[in-house]
């Protein structure tokens, strides 16, 4: 059973009386997103550390109480030892700690004590040297028991620097913090306004759930400008998403009535708010909803794609550029299925729309199609000779 422990102490540099941990974050508290990644890990538990209790660290532990797991507030790491299962294993967060998902994830797996550090000392995210070369990065995998050992000792210690001391002497793995995770906002951040900025790299990094062409070039450096816009306001997922819809309605009736170039722009634009919402519900925690916008995107190129067909299909007097679109849906579609990682030169279903509309501006839809067909016919191709690669 995996459990989560997140210390919540310090207070702000720049607000005297507030908890570091109950600053802004991403549209919720710094602590909320703190326990929506151990949630998302798998944590079945969740206790949150502190000194003394405020009205706002209440609140934020009532509200991502909501999310499933119980989550529930310890002085002590006696007490911290009496909640948790004996056998747990528990992913010990620093206090004002920012990550990502893949650093989470890569440190909640089964295994023995570890420690996640960095060998630079002067990064934000190096929190307490641990010796001449190695300093803890704000993450630690330990056993329940740890828990215990502490909660034997005196009271006069510092919870989080004693439960590290003690896993250091323990001979734990150490597990080297990546570059990649530092670009993406991993560190320790207690002054507002930084860690409002350090919000925005977190943002950005989840925009970046698709790696083909067409996501990585057009639709996430869109997502990436709007997004913190978005969470700043306070703006609702649900809002995003009904926009989205009804501007892939609107753009398929425009399609559909003949304007077709400003329709097919309209889908696009839809595509990009679907991909928005995406991040926005993976910032949430809800995975599910994230995944269901991306399925969105794909219904949404497919209906601009498919209105295009039917509409030139007319204009030409003949079914062909209606069964060249209704080919692209079915390859592109069967094309997602492969359970294979996606490479960046294979088409999506943004690269599809996105190609389609300088063919739809130029009043050549069926010639569009057409190399969409073969397009899509490649990325298949490529897609199940990885999948007969992989072991």
């Amino acid at each position: 059973m995996l459990a989560g422990l997140i210390f919540a102490t310090e207070e702000a540099e720049d607000r005297p009386g507030t908890l570091a941990a109950t600053l802004p974050f991403g549209g919720m508290t710094l602590l909320e997103y703190q326990i929506r990644l151990l949630v998302g890990a798998g944590a079945g538990h969740v206790l949150v550390a502190v000194q003394r209790v405020t009205p706002a660290l209440l609140a934020a532990v009532s509200r991502a109480g909501r999310g499933g797991a119980p989550v529930d507030v310890v002085r002590s790491a006696e007490e911290a030892a009496a909640c948790l299962h004996p056998l747990a294993r528990v992913l010990v967060m620093a206090d004002s700690l920012v990550t990502t998902d893949p650093v989470i994830d890569r440190m909640a797996g089964e295994g023995p004590e570890a420690l996640l550090i960095t060998v630079d000392s002067h990064s934000p995210a190096a929190l307490e040297r641990l010796d001449a070369q190695h300093c803890w990065a704000g993450l630690a995998r330990v056993p329940a028991e740890r828990l215990a050992e502490i909660g034997a000792m005196p009271e006069d210690y510092d919870f989080q620097s004693t439960l590290l001391r003690i896993v250091a002497q323990a001979g734990p793995l150490h597990v080297k913090l990546n570059l990649a995770a530092l670009r993406q906002g991993h560190g320790v951040e207690r002054n507002a306004a930084e860690l409002a900025s350090r919000s925005n790299a977190v943002l950005a990094a989840l925009t970046e759930r698709r790696t083909s062409w067409a996501d990585r070039f057009v639709m996430t450096p869109i997502a990436r400008r709007v997004l913190p816009w978005l969470v700043s306001r306070s703006v609702p997922a649900w809002s995003v998403e009904l926009g989205a819809a009804l501007l892939a309605l609107i753009g398929g009736g425009a399609a559909a009535s003949g304007w077709v170039a400003s329709g097919l722009a309209g889908v696009a634009l839809a595509l990009m708010l679907f991909a928005t919402g995406a991040a926005m519900r993976a910032l949430l925690g809800q995975e599910a909803r994230a995944r269901a916008d991306e399925a969105a995107l794909g219904v949404a190129a497919a209906w601009g794609v498919l209105i295009a067909g039917w509409r030139a299909s007319i204009a030409d007097g003949d079914l062909t550029a209606m069964t060249l679109a209704l080919v692209v849906i079915a390859a592109a579609g069967i094309a997602e299925r492969v359970p294979v990682a996606l490479r960046r030169w294979w088409a999506s279903p943004a690269a599809y729309l996105l190609l389609l509309l300088p063919f739809a501006i130029a009043g050549a839809v069926p010639i569009g199609l057409g190399l969409l067909a073969i397009y899509a016919f490649s990325t298949l191709a490529a897609a199940v000779e990885a999948s007969r690669q992989e072991p």
